[in-house]
């Protein structure tokens, strides 16, 4: 039952999302403002309300931090060196490097939420708020050593760095991680306003998902988008289960870590394989095909923890 109650939900918000779209209820530029409100605004307001309300997560917290920043390491080599050696051109470079580590932060939210509660998201707030700026400096470094960038594309590392710093599920992480720490507890009137900007946010967020997900170029660049999504979904949750017990973590650490990175790969691929040139219809297959078997990655990790 628990893969049921924690997944169903989030499956039923995207398939709607998707018909919405379908049937013209929504379209894209519908999309594109809800995709602002819900970054800009309403994430930042959940983040900052579930993790400024919640217990500090344990003392294993920066542990549990080192371990998945490793996990993010070792999968960035390994991807590097299948670029390198494989059949991938430095074209798809950059858009198969982040489908391999790039995580949809929407997602992961809903399903700490609904299997793991509060304690599960003082580790998720944490472990995002640092691997939000890790995976972009990644995914960044490796488009322009790739070249995809035109001349005097380097310039736009100074718009990203700024970016990071201003992103504002960072700012939302960090100053509920603060607010936990220093104050613990919101009074009422705060705590109502603060829930009601929340309900808006997890279902907004996966109908804008379900409603994006783009099957263009999908047939054309299956086998690659499902090698991204085996190193995705596979390869990354398990080398993570092998630092975890290395490092000794267990409980809701190691579950909201598995969690994580059984995660399907996150749109921003879409949008940053487009501003630094590299093969958007690769980033939209690989978007779709790991959103359809995360699901079995996050089933098999929530029935063992169940």
């Amino acid at each position: 039952m628990i893969v049921l109650n924690a997944l169903f939900p989030i499956f039923a918000l995207l398939v709607l999302g998707a018909v919405l779209k379908r049937v013209g209820l929504t379209d894209a530029a519908f999309l594109k403002k809800a995709d602002k409100l819900i970054y800009t605004i309403f994430f930042p307001l959940l983040l900052f309300w579930k993790i400024g309300g919640a217990e500090p997560a344990g003392d294993d917290q920066w542990l549990f931090v080192g371990a998945s920043l490793l996990t993010f390491c070792i999968m960035f080599v390994l991807s590097t060196l299948f670029i390198i050696h494989g059949p991938v051109t430095p074209y798809e470079a950059g858009s198969f490097s982040q489908s391999c580590y790039r995580f949809n932060t929407y997602i992961g939210v809903a399903v700490v939420i609904n299997s793991l509660g509060e304690a599960g998201i003082a580790y998720f707030g944490v472990l995002i708020g640092i691997a939000i700026p890790v995976i972009n400096v990644f995914a960044v470094s490796l488009l322009i050593w790739f070249g995809q960038t035109a001349a005097g594309g380097t310039s736009r590392l100074p718009l990203v760095g700024r970016a990071l710093v201003a992103n504002p599920l960072i700012i939302g992480c960090f100053l509920g991680i603060g607010y936990s720490r220093m104050v613990g507890s919101f009074p009422l009137f705060l705590d109502n306003t603060l829930q009601l900007a929340a309900m808006v946010t997890l279902p907004l967020a996966l109908l804008s998902i379900g409603g994006s997900l783009s099957f263009s170029g999908l047939r054309a660049h299956l086998r690659l988008a499902t090698v991204a999504a085996a190193f995705k979904l596979v390869l990354l949750p398990a080398t993570a289960a092998v630092l975890y017990a290395l490092f000794g973590l267990e409980g809701v650490a190691r579950q909201t870590g598995l969690i994580f990175f059984c995660l399907p790969a996150s749109t921003a691929i879409y949008v940053l394989s487009s501003q630094l040139r590299s093969d958007t219809e690769l980033a939209s297959a690989a978007i779709v095909i790991s959103t359809i078997f995360s699901f079995v990655s996050l089933s098999v990790v929530l029935l063992a923890a169940g």
